[in-house]
């Protein structure tokens, strides 16, 4: 077993909550809801899949938004709004989520998801992608597997392989145990064990209470063996091997927080370390968040996205 240091065992105790406990996303009223969608689906390309949904806004260029672990769309909801002004927004919902239909038992979770984005994305004219945690994976797989159909990635407070949190040694195989872990551990919760488990690392994630309420109800939505499969296989999936062939512009924004969150040193480190194959990449550090740094900083983050969509 690879032995952790005491300041990774600090990030990836907080980048494992990230990962394994909750949603996150902003409260829409119902009104404002059903005109969303409403307007999704009348400007929607005809896609059916069931691994995924989505709603598409606005007219522009194309931009894809992938939500994160156990997450709602509406985490993006916010910024797939302004951005709709300039731009024709596609806010995916990954299957098994925030109450989305799943129907693959304990079956593979990232490689499909990957394999359905690529599909959608080659409807579009290479569309930016902006993901946030797994959903920065799926984006990041999608890029080095389908690189004619990326236009350019933005990776939201992810790495290339989540299990690098274990040391610099980790491999996808010494990750097993630990998903399996994980993955056992969120199959196995009673129903209030559970939810006890969802409120305390919420506020690891995210300072707003509105926030962290919609965080734990979005992940009581998901289905269970959804989530345990994709832990599974977002903690033994290295992408590392395939950064230093790829040609897709990348951004790696990441969070620091001195206080409750992953100080901006160690974060750093673990961000120049994982990134450093990745040609032309640009690493850019969000300070005063936590891992939802959409929530945490959007006004930050939406200077970025705009930038980055230059």
């Amino acid at each position: 077993m690879t032995k952790i240091s005491a300041p990774a065992r600090t990030l990836r105790a907080f980048m494992l909550a990230a990962a394994v406990g909750w949603a996150a996303g902003n409260i829409f009223s119902p009104a404002q809801a059903a005109t969303l969608e409403t307007a999704a689906r009348q400007s929607a390309p005809a896609f059916a899949s069931d691994r995924l949904s989505v709603e598409v806004m606005g007219q522009g260029p194309d931009v894809i938004l992938i939500p994160g672990f156990a997450s709602s769309r509406d985490v993006w909801r916010p910024l797939a709004e302004r951005l709709s002004a300039t731009h024709r927004v596609h806010l995916v919902q990954l299957a098994g989520f925030a109450g989305e239909a799943w129907s693959h038992g304990d079956g593979a979770f990232v490689q499909p998801a990957v394999d359905e984005v690529a599909r959608y994305a080659k409807t579009l004219n290479r569309p930016a992608i902006i993901g946030h945690s797994m959903g920065a994976l799926t984006g990041l797989l999608v890029a080095q597997q389908h690189p004619e159909v990326v236009g350019k990635l933005m990776s939201v407070d992810s790495l290339p392989f989540f299990s690098a949190l274990y040391g610099p040694t980790a491999t996808a195989e010494s990750a097993k145990p630990f998903a399996e872990q994980a993955a056992a551990g969120i199959l196995n919760a009673d129903a209030a064990g559970y939810r006890v488990q969802q409120e305390r690392t919420a506020g690891g994630m995210m300072r707003s209470a509105a926030g962290r309420a919609a965080m734990v109800e979005w992940s009581i939505a998901s289905d269970r063996h959804a989530m345990a499969s994709a832990i599974r296989d977002v903690m033994t999936t290295d992408a590392r091997p395939g950064l230093a062939a790829m040609t897709t512009p990348v951004w790696a924004v990441y969070a620091a927080d001195a206080e409750g969150g992953v100080p901006a040193v160690m974060a750093d480190g673990m961000w120049a370390r994982e990134y450093a194959a990745l040609p032309g990449v640009k690493l850019v550090r969000v300070d005063d968040s936590r891992h939802f740094i959409m929530n945490d900083q959007p006004e930050r983050l939406d200077a970025l996205v705009d930038e980055f969509l230059k």
